[in-house]
């Protein structure tokens, strides 16, 4: 494991140079919010509701529980809190800059598969009925029996986009990702035992399972709904933590793969540097010797032309 050196990587010294970095990433995350505006805004596929068909999906119309503007506080904010916390606790900018661009790309990536499939598939919502039909009075067309709805247009478009639920994925794409992180950080698989670590990694997990089930006890989703948003959730927070840290259970885990990858370089460089200074020095020490050597030979040949007409004298 490569040696830690706390403090030394803030913001304001490496910030920039990560962003420049990473600058790619950013753009596909603008790109991405692009994305999850249109599919919001274009209308869904109306799927044939006939009149037998209303039976499952006649549940009083209510307001949310978890109303729409707290998701993006408990799937973003929340989870980017506690990443800040730890930032201003070990002062690695590594690790909060790839903890809050993969907490994003989780989420989005999430938002822009769930509400795909939410305009294609197009299923009714449990409390469509009453959204198609206000005054309790159906109408239907006279050979399909299609619904032929006299609701506020609006409601109506929510109410073809029940599967998957999008509180559940978003849900469990930021708080999925939060107990991924949680998990590197207490080192829950350290193989010690502690069950309170354990407690720490599904709080999380816990409240994203509360928003699923208020939805269900909402009627704006069937329990598929929620089960499929809690599985893509997770899976693509899986996917999106794995891509900028190590498994929680590896003895690196603690943090992202690039913090190690710079510590490595900087190693190697430190390794380079002291190779080379070991080269010169020997290629200085060899000059000087080769040197001393010369002066030896010349002092000797001086000494012989000395010494010999004294020999010759003699």
């Amino acid at each position: 494991m490569p040696d830690i050196q706390l403090g030394a990587h803030t913001v304001k010294s490496h910030g920039i140079q990560i962003a420049r970095t990473h600058m790619h990433d950013w753009l596909i995350l603008l790109l991405l919010v692009v994305i999850e505006v249109v599919l919001n805004v274009i209308e869904p596929f109306h799927r044939f509701v006939g009149k037998d068909m209303l039976t499952d999906l006649s549940y009083p119309l209510q307001d949310n529980t978890v109303p729409i503007w707290a998701v993006p506080i408990v799937a973003i904010l929340l989870p980017m809190a506690i990443i800040l916390v730890y930032y201003f606790i070990r002062r690695n900018v590594y690790d909060m800059h790839h903890a809050i661009l993969g907490l994003l790309f989780s989420v989005l990536i999430t938002g822009v598969i769930t509400d795909a499939i939410k305009d294609a598939v197009g299923r009714p919502r449990p409390d469509f009925f009453w959204r198609c039909f206000p005054d309790g009075k159906g109408v239907f067309h006279p050979v399909t029996s299609d619904v032929m709805c006299t609701g506020v247009k609006s409601v109506i478009k929510e109410g073809h986009k029940s599967f998957p639920s999008g509180h559940t994925s978003w849900s469990f794409a930021g708080l999925g990702f939060l107990a991924l992180y949680l998990s590197g950080k207490v080192r829950v698989f350290d193989r010690r035992g502690h069950v309170a670590k354990l407690c720490i990694v599904f709080l999380p997990l816990l409240v994203a399972a509360l928003v699923a089930v208020s939805r269900v006890d909402d009627y704006w989703h069937h329990w598929q709904d929620v089960f499929a948003g809690a599985l893509i959730g997770l899976t693509v927070a899986s996917f999106c933590y794995l891509q900028f840290f190590p498994p929680p259970y590896d003895v690196d885990g603690w943090g992202p793969h690039a913090y190690f990858q710079m510590l490595a370089e900087s190693r190697n460089g430190a390794e380079s540097s002291n190779n080379i200074n070991c080269f010169n020095a020997q290629q200085s020490e060899l000059e000087s010797v080769y040197i001393d050597s010369q002066r030896g030979t010349e002092t000797s040949r001086v000494n012989t032309r000395d010494t010999r007409p004294m020999l010759e004298g003699a």
